[in-house]
């Protein structure tokens, strides 16, 4: 008995060491607990022209602690006057790397998405995230300092026509190489006494692409903030701004609202 309190504490202990770990705009080479089911209700939107929006409902399990696998469907009004169903993707990671030691850990995940969405293609971004189908895999390495969490991924996508050809549009890149590095860092709380407490998490993201042999790529700054309750409930803020941009784009001046929730041990 004795040694399953100690194993229960040292869980809790350790719950807002990683929570920095979860980045608001991308993902970490850390997995999600085996057995755990994560669901997301998430909308985003730009006022570019009248409010535009899309909401995402995604879940995610943990599959072993190696493995974890995500699906997403989305529904949204970019493309049209009303909001309508636009498809959906899937989402697996592999962890083949993981360096522990107390408070710190240095891990490495190869990841693919595979999406099939039904919308027209006015832009010249590849987003697997409701505007485009098409295949996208990377690598991400992650480096937990205590309660600084820095991460890194590159990735390659390759852009299918969303009417189920092949063939794309001239102004429609058929590649691109995708970047991001990310920062997380647990403001609150201090110090931790019991997993019930709020952890407040900000962060300060960039993410860029580039279409290779089009002259077209971006790099935009992603401020965030992010609140967990009770070690499962999880709220996202974020706000993206481009440093620099010359891509036709969805994802130029967005906002980011997630809520969270989390099943452990199912």
């Amino acid at each position: 008995m004795k040694t399953i309190l100690l194993a229960i504490c040292l869980t809790l202990l350790a719950c807002p060491l990683f929570a920095q770990e979860l980045y608001v705009n991308t993902e970490p080479a850390s997995n999600m607990a085996t057995g755990s089911l994560g669901l997301r209700l998430e909308n985003q939107g730009f006022f570019k022209t009248g409010h535009k929006n899309r909401s995402t409902f995604e879940a995610m399990y943990g599959v072993s602690r190696h493995l974890m696998v995500h699906g997403s469907a989305y529904v949204s009004d970019y493309y049209s006057n009303n909001q309508h169903f636009e498809g959906g993707s899937v989402y697996a990671k592999y962890r083949f790397l993981s360096i522990d030691t107390v408070q710190r850990h240095f891990r490495g995940a190869v990841f693919a998405k595979l999406a099939s969405i039904n919308n027209p293609l006015p832009n010249q971004e590849i987003s697997l995230e409701g505007d485009n189908s098409g295949l996208q895999s990377g690598v991400v390495f992650t480096q937990l300092l205590h309660k600084l969490a820095l991460s890194g991924s590159a990735s390659y996508l390759r852009a299918f026509d969303n009417r189920g050809g092949y063939d794309l549009p001239t102004y429609q890149a058929k590649n691109a190489a995708a970047y991001t590095l990310s920062a997380g860092y647990l403001l609150f709380p201090k110090s931790y006494r019991n997993y019930s407490q709020v952890n407040v998490n900000i962060y300060a993201e960039l993410l860029g692409k580039t279409n290779p042999g089009k002259g077209q790529s971006y790099l935009d700054a992603a401020p965030a903030v992010q609140f967990i309750f009770n070690s499962v409930c999880r709220v996202d803020l974020s706000y993206r701004t481009p440093l620099y941009n010359d891509m036709i784009r969805n994802s130029r001046n967005m906002y980011l609202i997630r809520l969270e929730y989390n099943f452990f041990n199912l």
